[in-house]
């Protein structure tokens, strides 16, 4: 015990030193604390609270904003024409089986999972929520439930059948690329040539070619937008040049996929772009 007292007596003459080469600072502080005092004395009340008012919101929509930027959604929309092979699509990237025999979808078919591709693969992997919705063109409207949370647009054409239905193609894409909140937010576009396994499925850069022309033929034809997009007048691509798809507020890129076969690599590539690991 008489061992322990002996050093404690030790540490206190050790830091003798350190105490004396603080007071000045002590002193200092408490100069710095009284003059802050007294500023904050000679601001009128209203000020102050307002001041405090300010600095609290200022920080609140700081930390609003941060937290928005690091949640960032992980759903995948697939579209497109009744019969274009989404829901075969949507079993080949779930599980790798193309489902066939699967009827035409009546209700959104959706699920959260890691790719088919990926359910090897070590490390974390990000699931990603995946809806089928119904292609009939009554139930069409039902991707408007979805947009708001969509990541991405995969919008199946099939390749087959393309040019006997280029018209009403093209009508629901340009609806989805007027759509407000698809541009707004820029929502990203993938037109995926669905079936290109066929020998006589056309192409992915004849099909891109030919959807531009039908599009800038609605353009001429469609002299008002629906009350559901931003405005009245507002025209998809640039007035007095033909419609590109590179004019779009949202970047439309094209690819081709077989869904009965499984060549599904250039969808799940769009889909990692804007889903991240």
């Amino acid at each position: 015990m008489e061992q322990w007292k002996d050093q404690l007596e030790q540490l206190k003459i050790q830091l003798e030193p350190w105490k004396k080469q603080l007071e000045p600072w002590k002193d200092q502080l408490e100069q710095w604390l009284h003059q802050a005092i007294e500023y904050l004395n000679q601001i009128p009340p209203i000020q102050l609270y307002a001041a405090i008012a300010v600095l609290f919101i200022s920080t609140l929509l700081l930390l609003s904003i941060r937290l928005f930027k690091r949640t960032k959604t992980n759903t995948i929309l697939l579209t497109g024409l009744s019969g274009s092979g989404k829901t075969v699509l949507f079993y080949q990237l779930r599980d790798g089986s193309s489902h066939q025999g699967t009827v035409t979808s009546m209700e959104p078919n959706e699920g959260t999972f890691v790719l088919n591709s990926e359910s090897n693969k070590k490390g974390k992997i990000k699931p990603v929520h995946l809806v089928d919705v119904p292609g009939h063109s009554r139930l069409q409207p039902k991707l408007d439930e979805f947009l708001p949370q969509a990541a991405g647009i995969v919008f199946v054409v099939d390749s087959l059948e393309f040019l006997p239905n280029l018209h009403l193609v093209a009508e629901y894409l340009y609806d989805i690329l007027t759509k407000a909140s698809v541009v707004k937010k820029k929502i990203p576009l993938l037109i995926c040539c669905n079936k290109s396994d066929k020998v006589t499925a056309h192409s992915k850069d004849f099909i891109k070619k030919q959807l531009e022309k039908q599009i800038d033929k609605l353009r001429a034809s469609r002299t008002a937008i629906s009350a559901a997009d931003i405005s009245s007048d507002f025209t998809l691509g640039v007035p007095g040049e033909a419609f590109t798809f590179s004019q779009c507020r949202n970047k439309v890129t094209v690819a081709e996929a077989s869904g009965l076969t499984g060549e599904v690599a250039q969808v799940e590539q769009f889909i990692r772009e804007h889903v991240k690991s």
